[in-house]
């Protein structure tokens, strides 16, 4: 360890010379209480530091100490259902060894708890060759996380003793021969944060990440293994779209990173998260969730490292071949702190302030999402979805990190502050909004939910965009002016808004539809277009078509059908169809005319 002396405090950036034996991302101790900081930048013998923990009370003169290893996360048994700070350090054991609910700076906690024991199951043998990624064993981590012990990376030989029971996470549990000599191989290992996890292959994603949220599922579909956006101004729901993503989302595995939000963000996901039945299992939705908290009042250098913590834990169970999602709420918080760090340091300024590498620095972290062919012999497969809010100042989606996150992205999910003014939610804009995996994710909905899916998303995406278009001339000349097949359509139109897009998160039914609730909603509504058009046809007047108040109801109600009742929407649609045909005998027309 080689020992540096402080010469400038700038906030939560440290100065330091004597530290030529250092290397860039090393991680130090400073002053004499050892706050934990990371080496950003190396002018000579001089290392710019940025620390993750208050600054006050140290300055020049102090001594920095390099440890000579990167910023790395403890990997194995004890992650889920635990809330870990920006840097990892589990919050509850911070919160005994500091004896405060706030942060105290100097504290020194493990990761991982040293002391629980856990009951490790060999599924490897004496004489098996392994190598970097093969299964050895397994803990029943929670009732619904089964954690695979894996071969490190670097590590290749033959296991020489495999031993099963009741291990912490230090003890040894496998030693393999390798050319190096023996290797112990315990149920815990490290990686570096800031390097992606190596997998064999990446694969394309081909399939959805199914939310239960309807304007997603249908419209804007994100695939597992893919990369989306949520920008949109304070108040317009960010967080609670992600909020039920994370609850209600296709994946085994949740990590939640909470990037400089406000604390009471936080308290909502810790009280609502332990209380909410996972759908899959029934079990509480925290014994497969990951909590990492950096909040506002938290030091802001701790937030540039927070969402590498978090896709780090995300990589290591999608090795496992899990399929996992990561939240990211927000990445403008994070930018922040980047605009900061790169302020003290005397850098250049991009456009708004925020550094020249803002857009490299946003590619690092989505690019390590995506669905994987993980590493060892059995070839299993893997998947990070990545979904990061963002907030811009003002709503204003021109802003840098805005920008810079959709030149990554592929699925933009703009939220819209006057659709949240009226109530609407989620506020997802579906003119500007956009998902580059609805070509591919149509043939899988076609495939496996039904073979004209992608056919009424289409109609109904059309006659949504040809809404807007109508509007436009009735502000200007009047409803009346025109045809009843237009006026017809803006009927149809709000009902896909109001009926369809806006779903309630804190009603107990309307808060997921499954992809075949999905489904027969949206035909029931187009259905209704269709019987419409062929009464039209037949001579009936549109306001006596609009006048089924009681069908019209029930399919405006259709979405409080529970997921066991929905034979109901079978018949709905005979109500409809037998309405349509009575008056259509009134009029003395021709039936399916």
């Amino acid at each position: 360890m080689k020992t540096g002396k402080i010469i400038k405090v700038a906030g939560p950036l440290v100065v330091a010379e004597g530290m030529e034996n250092a290397n860039i991302f090393d991680m130090v101790k400073v002053g004499e209480k050892g706050l934990i900081g990371e080496i950003i930048e190396m002018r000579g013998d001089k290392a710019s530091i940025q620390v993750y923990e208050e600054t006050t009370g140290i300055g020049p003169g102090d001594p920095v100490v390099t440890t000579g290893e990167p910023l790395s996360i403890e990997l194995g048994p004890g992650l889920i259902e635990s809330m870990f700070d920006g840097i990892q350090r589990p919050l509850d054991a911070f919160a005994k060894a500091a004896n405060s609910q706030f942060l105290t700076k100097g504290v020194a906690v493990k990761s991982l708890d040293r002391e629980r024991v856990w009951n490790f199951v060999p599924t490897a043998k004496v004489g098996d060759v392994v190598e970097a990624g093969d299964v050895i064993g397994t803990v029943q981590e929670t009732t619904v996380v089964l954690h695979k012990i894996m071969v490190p990376y670097g590590v290749k030989g033959t296991i020489k003793e495999i031993k099963a029971g009741d291990f912490t996470i230090v003890d040894t549990v496998c030693i393999v021969e390798t050319e190096k000599g023996d290797k112990e191989l315990t149920l815990m290992q490290k990686w570096p944060a800031r390097k992606g996890r190596p997998y064999a292959r990446k694969l394309k994603p081909d399939a959805p990440m199914t939310t239960g949220q309807r304007v997603v599922d249908t419209f804007f579909p994100v695939a597992k293994g893919g990369a989306a956006a949520v920008p949109g101004p304070f108040g317009a729901g960010k967080t609670v779209v992600q909020h039920q993503i994370a609850k209600w989302g296709d994946t085994e595995i949740v990590v939640y990173v909470g990037c400089g939000e406000r604390g009471n963000e936080m308290t909502d996901v810790l009280n609502e998260f332990p209380e909410l039945k996972d759908p899959k299992t029934g079990q509480s939705l925290m014994k497969r969730t990951v909590l990492i908290a950096n909040t506002s009042n938290m030091p802001v250098a701790a937030r540039e490292a927070c969402i590498y913590t978090g896709i780090t834990i995300a990589e290591y169970f999608r090795d496992m071949g899990y399929s996992v999602s990561i939240m990211a709420d927000s990445t403008s918080r994070w930018a922040e702190a980047l605009r900061e760090m790169s302020g003290r340091l005397e850098e250049m300024p991009g456009d708004e302030g925020y550094p020249a590498y803002l857009g490299s620095r946003l590619a690092d972290y989505y690019e390590r999402a995506g669905k994987v062919v993980c590493l060892g012999k059995d070839g299993r497969e893997g998947a990070v979805t990545a979904i990061g809010a963002v907030s811009p100042p003002g709503g204003d989606l021109s802003e840098p990190v805005t920008q810079a996150t959709l030149r990554i992205v592929k699925v933009f999910w703009g939220l819209d502050a006057q659709l949240a003014y009226k109530r609407h939610f989620p506020s997802i804009n579906w003119l500007n909004s956009y998902s580059l995996y609805a070509d591919t994710i149509d043939e899988w909905m076609n495939n496996e939910v039904s073979s004209d899916w992608s056919s009424l998303r289409q109609e109904a995406m059309t006659l949504l965009q040809e809404e807007s278009g109508l509007q436009e001339i009735v502000s200007l000349v009047g409803i009346d002016a025109l045809s009843e097949n237009d006026r017809l359509k803006l009927e149809v139109s709000k009902s896909i808004r109001e009926d369809y897009l806006q779903q309630n998160a804190f009603h107990e039914v309307d808060t997921y539809a499954s992809l075949d609730k999905q489904y027969k909603m949206l035909k029931l509504i187009l259905l209704f277009k269709k019987e419409a058009e062929r009464a039209l046809k037949a001579g009936v007047y549109l306001n006596e078509i609009l006048a089924l108040s009681e069908i019209r109801d029930k399919i405006a109600r259709s979405k409080y059908i529970p997921e066991e009742n929905l034979s109901r929407m079978n018949e709905i649609e005979a109500e409809l169809k037998s309405a349509i045909d009575t008056l259509i005998n009134e009029k003395g027309g021709v039936l399916n005319a």
